[in-house]
């Protein structure tokens, strides 16, 4: 199929005021992969499975070997002989097409414990189903599909992988409740979450793809509109409602803000950082044709303190539909979106073409960098993943009821691109570590310490500087990083082993509570530039 074109020109009318760059790296990874990647997530063997809906008519790539999708209840194309699901080989950047049945339009995400992607609900025949991915070292691995999975209709909810390696599907359209999967028994049903009705704005919402994150005590916070609980879902209690964020305005789809559990640190107390999002009423106003600008306000929040008080801070410039992104060194990359509007249909203006770092640990009013921007809007629809070399993958952005090219604003996007933070930049290499051992898939359990051998250049080793992190990486969909979260570890003395070659023990998490077992990317980080990362299997 012919490749679009994608028309840049319409952007410069649109482009918001920007602070002085910082650094940074685009790349143009692949011109066109076929599919909007409206989902994506990483997967232990270098690859990034993505999808968008299979009801946006034929794709741009077509399925192997004659194979067509054959679905009397779609909405728009019931024999479709393209494909809605592409696997993107990082090391070999290209591109696998794959078949899913049912339609996974704005669906979410977790991977288990051994390593599956597990995938929930979407729209139409695909809203009760659950879909499994398997990952493999060849080219025979594709998607399988549990039609009634779901126990309701599962669309725009969160999904989070918990201990014990069932996940929660928390939410969505219509849905003030939550469920299993796997189920404990064929009876198991849904479970009610009156928290969600309660943040459920009439004929706006506000309250879609709720944040949901894992604390370390093992209940869930959930964040919804623009307030937020402590959840003990072994018995569907709440154990602590917390303040509403200051100014009242909402930060959940359609409003769509972006949030991330900041670094776990022994002995240091969890927090929560939400950034973005559009005022209040400003969905109305978008349908309206009237686009008023994005919030430019994070709020941080120590959710564990006796007393959690949300603190506020300012952004650069105000962003929608932006995702947040953990990065090897913890700080925080916020990157994609639009500076007006909402998310929906047409509903976004003004791209916001430059990243902002977040510096958790630098104090208040000095915490944001602005760096280099791309010349590709990412929209409604967009997403972005880590890579296990440091970079940001990223793809994404249809704000259209189907793929459309031409004579529009912000034509459907099938490119994607590469961001490589300034601790990528070739000035660095002398000092950035090299991990030695353990080989990556290495495997270890709760608790252990683990000897981690790395190198540096010569003499250029400050021990002080070392950071052992770990990373899960996230189901992205929809400006949410479902199952992020960084961890660093306690680590030993850093020893000389011979030349620029060093060995620290990590010790690893104590629990399923701070770490659900599974693949994370271990780095190690030297004068806050992080080494490549490596596989590594907690259970």
């Amino acid at each position: 199929m012919t490749t679009p074109l994608l028309i840049l020109s319409f952007f410069l009318l649109w482009l918001p005021p920007l602070a002085a760059a910082g650094g940074g790296k685009w790349d143009l990874l692949l011109p066109n992969i076929g599919v909007s990647a409206m989902h994506m997530q990483l997967l232990h063997t270098d690859r990034v499975v993505m999808f968008d809906r299979t009801d946006f008519g034929p794709s741009n790539i077509s399925l192997p070997n004659g194979q067509c999708r054959r679905d009397p209840n779609d909405n728009t194309l019931r024999v479709d002989c393209t494909a809605h699901s592409v696997e993107y080989d990082v090391v070999s950047n290209s591109i696998r097409p794959l078949t899913v049945l049912t339609d996974v339009w704005c669906s979410s995400g977790a991977v288990s414990p051994d390593g599956t992607l597990v995938q929930a609900g979407g729209f139409n025949d695909g809203d009760h189903a659950v879909r499994t991915y398997i990952p493999c070292s060849d080219h025979s691995c594709d998607w399988r599909e549990i039609p009634n999975g779901l126990t309701q209709r599962r669309w725009y909810a969160t999904s989070q992988i918990l201990p014990g390696a069932r996940q929660i599907i928390v939410g969505g359209r219509g849905q003030f409740n939550y469920e299993f999967h796997p189920k404990k028994s064929a009876s198991e049903g849904p479970y009610s979450l009156p928290f969600l009705s309660q943040t459920h704005d009439p004929r706006i919402e506000n309250n879609l793809y709720p944040f949901v994150l894992l604390n370390a005590d093992g209940n869930l916070f959930i964040f919804a509109n623009n307030r937020a609980i402590l959840f003990n879902y072994k018995n569907s209690k709440i154990i602590r409602t917390y303040p509403a964020l200051p100014g009242g305005d909402p930060r959940s789809y359609p409003s769509t803000g972006s949030a991330a559990l900041l670094p776990l640190k022994s002995n240091a107390g969890a927090e929560v950082l939400v950034c973005g999002g559009a005022p209040k009423g400003a969905f109305v106003r978008a349908n309206n044709r009237d686009f008023v600008n994005a919030l430019n306000t994070c709020g941080r929040i120590r959710i564990n303190d006796p007393n959690p008080q949300w603190a506020m801070e300012t952004m650069p410039s105000g962003r929608v539909m932006g995702d947040m992104l953990l990065l090897p060194n913890g700080n925080v990359l916020l990157i994609n979106g639009a500076g007006a509007g909402t998310a929906g249909w047409e509903m976004g203006r003004s791209p916001v073409l430059s990243p902002v770092v977040y510096y958790p640990n630098k104090q208040p009013g000095s915490r944001f960098e602005v760096l280099n921007p791309t010349s590709t809007p990412r929209m409604y629809h967009s997403a972005a993943v880590l890579l296990r070399d440091g970079r940001v993958l990223i793809g994404g952005s249809n704000p259209h009821a189907y793929y459309n090219f031409t004579k529009i604003i912000f034509p459907t996007d099938l490119t994607l691109q590469s961001f490589s933070p300034s601790y990528l930049d070739p000035q660095f290499e002398n000092i950035r570590p090299k991990i030695l051992s353990p080989v990556s898939e290495s495997r270890t359990g709760y608790g252990q310490q683990v000897p981690v051998r790395f190198s540096v250049g010569p003499g250029q080793l400050v021990k002080s500087t070392i950071m052992v992190t770990i990373i899960a990486p996230s189901f992205a969909t929809h400006s949410f990083s479902m199952n992020q979260r960084l961890l660093v570890l306690d680590r030993g003395d850093v020893m000389p082993v011979g030349g620029s070659v060093y060995q620290l023990g990590a010790r690893m998490p104590s629990s399923g509570n701070l770490a659900p077992a599974g693949y994370y990317l271990l780095f190690v980080v030297h004068k806050d530039i992080p080494s490549k990362g490596i596989w590594i299997h907690i259970n």
